[in-house]
């Protein structure tokens, strides 16, 4: 099969130092296809741009963000049949020879968004650049589940069809996180491949504004982050999607045991009920990694203290506790004789009832879970 057509695109502002420097090493790692956006640019950068044959130009009437500039150049790559976008900046810090490391990639993972992964450890490299994406890295994973190493990156491989499905909220710096957490909620996938930086020459000129820009970007992920809770999240979970199919994989483990299953299970059941209402998860679920248990099996036990069970749970407590706490025991012979009343009348036979059927649910669960288990898969 042949590579998915791509072309590269140069968006530009005020880059009158460096960007035909950055074209002709284009030209010169034998790129053809090159579309440039000059976002209203007011030092030159135009006349350079008239100068260098063989590159396509689109002017905006005025400075509109970067945001804008990609936009415009994908919907107009995707007009000339294009597939693919390679998105590289022109102040200089990517190294245009590496463009063949991204079209390689987008011949190996066709449809994929490709993610040039800049090392950021580097001495040379502003600690503004390096905590800035290690904040968007963070907000990223929260948002979508994927570990990116470089969420800041411009040098990129767009697939066209995806990205121009929707429209985007926002034209500036922010409109490249923007772009990427909306294509994972698309499900699409990303490849990254490392990639090298330079920042260490004076003709470099960056427009990122850190006040304005990252308060931006961080309003951006405060919608994001509502948007990921509020519908991302629940809709994988679902409709079967990537979040369902990684619990499900977390779930069934072939090489976990299934004794190490059913005690997943019976350690669930046991901080589902254990009195400490509002903080079983809180705890349990880091003693679940502590211990290295199935955590999805875990949850799903715990959660039997979900509210049309608390009152049974309460009521067996209580019922539980009552041989352990003499003649001031609250009588509940019947589910109708739990009330407000009685449950206040003696919390230590709760308590102490509580802790009890909590073990006995763990036990009991895990011995029963063990046996299911062990009769479904034969070990």
């Amino acid at each position: 099969m042949s590579s998915p057509r791509a072309c590269v695109l140069v968006p530009t502002y005020n880059n009158a130092a460096t960007v035909e420097a950055v074209l002709r090493a284009i030209q010169a790692a034998g790129e053809r296809d090159i579309l440039v956006v000059n976002d209203g640019s007011t030092d030159g950068t135009a006349a350079i741009l008239a100068r260098i044959d063989g590159i396509t130009v689109l002017t905006n009437d005025r400075n509109r963000g970067k945001g804008f500039s990609l936009r415009r150049g994908f919907e107009a790559a995707l007009a000339q049949g294009f597939a693919y976008a390679i998105t590289i900046d022109s102040d200089g810090q990517h190294a245009p020879g590496e463009i063949a490391k991204l079209r390689a990639a987008i011949a190996a993972n066709a449809g994929a968004m490709i993610m040039g992964v800049r090392d950021m450890s580097g001495a040379d490299v502003p600690g503004r650049s390096s905590f800035g994406n290690r904040f968007s890295n963070f907000w990223f994973r929260v948002e979508t589940g994927w570990k990116l190493d470089d969420t800041q990156t411009g040098f990129r491989a767009y697939p066209l069809a995806a990205t121009c499905s929707f429209r985007a909220w926002t034209t500036r710096f922010e409109y490249e996180v923007e772009t990427i957490v909306r294509l994972s909620w698309r499900d699409v996938p990303f490849v990254q491949v490392p990639v090298s930086v330079r920042y260490d020459f004076p003709e470099r000129v960056s427009h990122f504004r850190p006040g304005k820009d990252f308060l931006r970007i961080s309003l951006l992920n405060s919608v994001l982050v509502t948007l990921a809770f509020l519908w991302h999240w629940p809709k994988q979970l679902l409709t079967g999607g990537r979040l369902w199919r990684r619990l499900k994989e977390e779930a069934v483990r072939p090489e976990e045991s299934s004794w190490h299953k059913a005690l997943s299970i019976g350690f669930g059941l046991f901080m589902g009920i254990v009195p400490i209402w509002g903080f079983q998860l809180a705890v349990g679920i880091p003693l679940a990694f502590l211990l290295k248990l199935n955590r999805v099996l875990f949850v799903a036990a715990a959660n039997i203290s979900i509210p049309p069970m608390i009152p049974l749970i309460v009521y067996a407590s209580y019922r539980m506790g009552a041989p352990f706490v003499g003649d001031d025991r609250v009588r509940i012979e019947r589910f109708a004789d739990l009330t407000l009343e009685a449950i206040h009348w003696n919390m230590m036979q709760y308590l102490l009832g509580a802790m009890l059927l909590a073990l006995a649910a763990g036990l009991m669960g895990s011995l029963v879970s063990w046996a299911v288990l062990r009769g479904a898969r034969g070990r």
